[in-house]
């Protein structure tokens, strides 16, 4: 009898142990993973088909948030925000319109005039496959970005509702996850000297 009782106590004792290691391992992911997602990156998965053919219904991304809380948004950025006249909801668009920049656009041209370009410059647009046609002169104001979905045809975007404001970025996608035929860093890159 008193055999099974010493052989009985490791157990328990092996069983508490195991318990607040549980604890402990919890603990220290929960520690690491919510300001991680809180603050550096969050998932996104795109809905419908407004950047077609550059991401498409269903791929799943990660947003670098900490990039735009420690430097601005630039040029061809694709980005996550905060849709301006409902912020519940969220879009993805690419950015075209710096802050007190002038864009205008004639059919598929995307003319942009700012202080170092009084004479405009005409944005490349190779990610584009489906255009449309718009004519529209629009000012930016400090804080303030344009932005434009790929599939041009087919995109509620800041030619429809106006300027996107800082305050409402999330950041910018960094990963594409899903599908796995996809998967990428900093996919919609796109890099120009304008």
């Amino acid at each position: 009898m008193e055999k099974e009782k010493n052989e009985s106590a490791p157990k328990k004792e092996s069983g508490k142990q195991t318990f607040w290691e549980l604890v402990r391992f919890a603990t220290l992911a929960i520690l690491i993973v919510i300001p991680v997602r809180i603050f550096i990156a969050q998932p996104f998965i795109v809905s419908g088909s407004s950047m077609f053919p550059t991401f498409e219904n269903g791929d799943y991304l990660i947003v670098d948030e900490l990039s735009y809380l420690l430097g601005e948004p630039e040029r061809y950025d694709v980005v996550v925000f905060k849709y301006p006249k409902d912020t519940t909801k969220f879009f993805i668009k690419r950015i075209i319109g710096l802050p007190d920049e002038t864009i205008d656009i004639k059919g598929n041209a995307v003319t942009v005039t700012n202080k170092e370009h009084p004479e405009g410059i005409h944005i490349q647009q190779p990610y584009v496959k489906n255009n449309s046609n718009n004519d529209l002169h629009f000012e930016l104001k400090d804080g303030e970005y344009f932005v434009l979905g790929d599939n041009r045809s087919a995109s509620s975007d800041s030619r429809i509702w106006g300027a996107v404001p800082k305050k409402l970025m999330s950041g910018k996608v960094l990963l594409r996850l899903l599908p796995f035929n996809d998967i990428g860093i900093k996919p919609g890159y796109y890099k120009t000297d304008n």
